[in-house]
């Protein structure tokens, strides 16, 4: 697989290069100049999610890791169910793995295949959270021999269950809550990769939605969405994405350009620098504002090169995307109203996608919203906005009990790289 740098042409990797590097100079990331459609899709749609996926990956990878099947089978071993939730409307749930959020799916194949190519040296995997990504690295890279994982995430600004999924598993994982909002988070990831002589002592790479492992494994669970509906409803779905980075609606725009049949809605919270964009032609991210939906407080989403490489080698006009935003108001109305109407637990972040999706929904459409993370991960809100009591799943039970193991830093870069520096490879 050539993949080419989206802001300096000139830097060409492979697949396990872009793996391990993470990112390319001057901060670009990596990506294909085209990609090749697949053929017989709906002989793929009968085949089971392991099956599909490793022919979906291996076609998109090609040869250059022998063992790429077994990968995929070792990670890919929880469910996503489609799930209705109206009428034609389904949740595609993608929070039944470990941590019960959709970016296990990328962060466990991405710990298997740094594995499989990193060699003896060894790896500092650092990354920023708004919420989810942190926990399913910091579970996916667990014990893995040779690699330390520095996961930032903003002070107060991800839930108290989603930082105890972080900073309760110690050893290799290393929890650093941040004094500031997820973009300085981000941009002291940015920086560090900037620094090519700390990047180089430390091997460092990062598992955040830059790395291009983590989306091509999320490309596949779109296939299983369609997968799951009966073969008369599959060509006119419209995917619901919750945007925060825009990884997750890169991986769909992969597997539409892969040629699923789909179409797609742009979700937002009141950050809504893109939906913005594509009404005004202007780019002009705010300040981010915290929110309900919190792994959806990014201004400045890292992914939207790639969504905007996806539309050039396509030639999709940006009116093939139905954009929405919310405030937390409206979000927890839809909330409230969908238990009212059907009994499903909507949280925050799913809400956005679901009440977006309606708002657009046509005749004869069958629409899939993604609901990333479980509700209970957000329960202090949901339980204050439906009037339950949500039971928690064994995974955050168990998380709750255990002590947290966090250092706080302001938003400063030295402190940081001397924090990393003590702590990595010990």
């Amino acid at each position: 697989m050539k993949l080419y740098n989206l802001k300096d042409d000139s830097e060409q990797v492979s697949f396990a290069q872009a793996v391990v590097q993470g990112i390319g100079r001057g901060q670009g990331l990596f990506f294909p100049h085209a990609i090749e459609p697949l053929e017989n899709i709906e002989e793929l749609l009968r085949l089971p999610l392991v099956p599909r996926s490793q022919r979906i990956l291996r076609h998109l990878i090609g040869d250059e890791i022998p063992q790429l099947e077994s990968l995929i089978e070792d990670a890919f071993n929880f469910p996503c169910p489609l799930v209705k939730a109206a009428e034609n409307v389904y949740a595609l749930e993608l929070f039944h793995g470990p941590t019960l959020a959709f970016k296990d799916f990328g962060a466990r194949f991405m710990a298997r295949v740094l594995g499989a190519v990193k060699g003896e040296r060894h790896v500092t995997v650092l990354t920023a959270t708004s919420g989810d990504t942190g926990a399913a690295v910091a579970a996916a890279f667990k014990d893995q021999p040779n690699i330390d994982v520095v996961v930032l995430y903003p002070q107060g600004k991800i839930s108290p269950l989603q930082a105890k999924l972080i900073n309760t598993l110690g050893g290799n994982i290393h929890a650093v809550e941040i004094a500031g909002i997820f973009d300085q988070c981000q941009d002291l990831v940015k920086q560090a990769f900037d620094d090519t002589a700390f990047r180089n002592q430390v091997g460092l790479n990062s598992a955040n939605s830059i790395n291009i492992s983590r989306l091509l494994a999320q490309v596949s669970y779109y296939f299983e969405a369609v997968a799951q509906l009966p073969e008369h409803s599959r060509d006119r779905v419209i995917f619901s994405v919750p945007c925060g980075n825009f990884g997750n609606i890169t991986a769909g725009l992969i597997a539409k350009t892969l040629g699923l049949k789909a179409r797609f809605v742009i979700a937002c919270n009141v950050n809504d620098t893109v939906p913005r964009y594509l009404k005004s032609g202007s780019w002009e991210p705010h300040q981010t504002v915290a929110t309900l939906s919190n792994a959806m407080d990014i201004s400045r989403p890292n992914n939207w090169p790639r969504v905007e490489a996806l539309c050039r080698m396509n030639k999709w006009p940006w009116s093939d995307f139905a954009c929405n935003s919310m405030t937390d108001e409206e979000t927890a109305r839809t909330m409230v109203q969908l238990y009212k109407q059907s009994g499903y637990v909507l949280e925050p972040h799913a809400a956005i996608a679901y009440q977006s999706l309606s708002n657009v929904l046509k005749e004869g459409e069958t629409g899939i919203f993604l609901g990333t993370a479980h509700p209970a991960k957000f329960k202090q809100d949901v339980d204050r906005i439906l009037g339950i009591d949500l039971p928690l799943p064994d995974a955050l039970a168990q998380a709750v009990k255990k002590d947290s193991e966090v250092v706080r830093l302001e938003v400063n870069y030295a402190a940081l790289t001397d924090y990393i520096l003590k702590t990595v490879g010990q």
